[in-house]
């Protein structure tokens, strides 16, 4: 270990669950030190003690790198965050083990060569949390009701009105004469789907409290297909949309634009990369699905379809995604979207001039 130098230090950090190994490095890419430790703030802040004064810490963006990263920037080191796609080449090695692969992130970033993960503030992490939990609630009530059908379907027992689980279909639902264990499964069923019903309320209340000041919350909502909800799914996946300088860039980011494979004169597309967060391309089509025909987005369905066939419909929810998610970007940024303001019908006898 080498204690004369002083200048800045490049530590690479392979983080895993319970144990990571950390790399310094020199700005020349002389190896100083290597520990490894186990996972705990205190250790990685005494560990990161030997790197001097604001070093430059690189981890990738895998499990429990919230605490790392945390810990890393509160003890005064310039963190960066690795994207998992980036830095796969490390399997290109006959010899893979921990301490070549920190040395290898160190190396990365003290040549500039790091391909980087955005590393979300603390508000953005609360947000996501909160939504990516409601989704998880609200699938797991799906299920349950699922399971509902199913057994009226075993018993043969026709569904009495179209909502079951509205009020009158509760009613009858309770009163439904089953056997065991149909009984006993449908009411324990019933309770799991109301006690989730609830968590359920309860976000969507914290959710909407969190975004009550946000102008680009409201400002997407514009959009025909995005209510509250998916304005806040949005929202929480985008985090920051002033890190993106074009509506392309966000959509590359999201993983709505097809793969592009180049060599000498032949280029292959293909299907869209899906590299960016899946949360985020679900929102976005489960929007486009619920946009009227002569809407914007709409009438983006309608061209292609009618431009290829109407078997195309996958290809038309995902270029409606990509439109609206260029709708979003301008939405989110300024807190309005004046294409979609250009195409309402003004009202008599308003002024239209700006």
């Amino acid at each position: 270990m080498r204690t004369d130098y002083d200048g800045i230090q490049y530590v690479g950090m392979d983080l895993h669950r319970h144990r990571s190994v950390l790399v310094s490095m020199t700005a020349d890419g002389e190896r100083l030190w290597t520990e490894k430790i186990d996972n705990s703030p205190a250790a990685l802040r005494q560990t990161l003690a030997q790197a001097g004064p604001e070093p430059k810490v690189v981890l990738e963006a895998t499990h429990g790198w919230y605490w790392a990263t945390d810990t890393l920037q509160t003890a005064g080191a310039e963190v960066h965050l690795a994207h998992p796609l980036g830095v796969k080449a490390f399997t290109y090695r006959r010899v893979k083990n921990d301490r070549r692969d920190a040395a290898d992130l160190a190396d990365l970033l003290r040549m500039n060569r790091l391909p980087e993960a955005w590393i979300a503030p603390e508000p953005v992490r609360q947000l996501r949390e909160l939504t990516r939990y409601r989704i998880k609630l609200v699938r797991l009530r799906a299920g349950g009701r699922d399971q509902i059908h199913a057994i009226l379907a075993k018993r043969g027992i026709p569904a009495a009105c179209r909502d079951i689980f509205g009020t009158g279909g509760r009613i009858w639902l309770q009163a439904v004469a089953l056997p065991q264990p149909y009984a006993g499964k449908l009411g324990s069923l019933l309770r799991l789907t109301d006690a989730l019903t609830d968590e359920i309320g309860l976000l969507e209340e914290v959710i909407a409290d969190l975004l009550a000041g946000h102008a680009g919350y409201r400002a997407i909502q514009a959009c025909d297909g995005i209510g509250p909800i998916l304005a806040a799914v949005i929202v929480a996946e985008v985090g920051d949309v002033r890190r993106f300088k074009r509506p392309e860039q966000l959509a590359s980011w999201a993983g709505l634009t097809p793969r592009h494979r180049e060599s000498d004169c032949k280029v292959a597309r293909g299907h869209i990369t899906k590299q960016g967060p899946p949360t985020l391309r679900w929102a976005l089509v489960e929007a486009v699905q619920r946009v009227p025909a002569t809407s914007v987005i709409g009438q983006v369905k309608a061209g292609i379809l009618a431009r290829r066939s109407p078997e195309a419909k996958s290809i038309a929810k995902i270029a409606a995604a990509r439109e609206l998610l260029e709708l979003v970007f301008y939405g989110l940024r300024d807190g309005r979207i004046r294409r979609l303001e250009r195409h309402r019908t003004p009202a008599a006898g308003a002024d239209t001039t700006e």
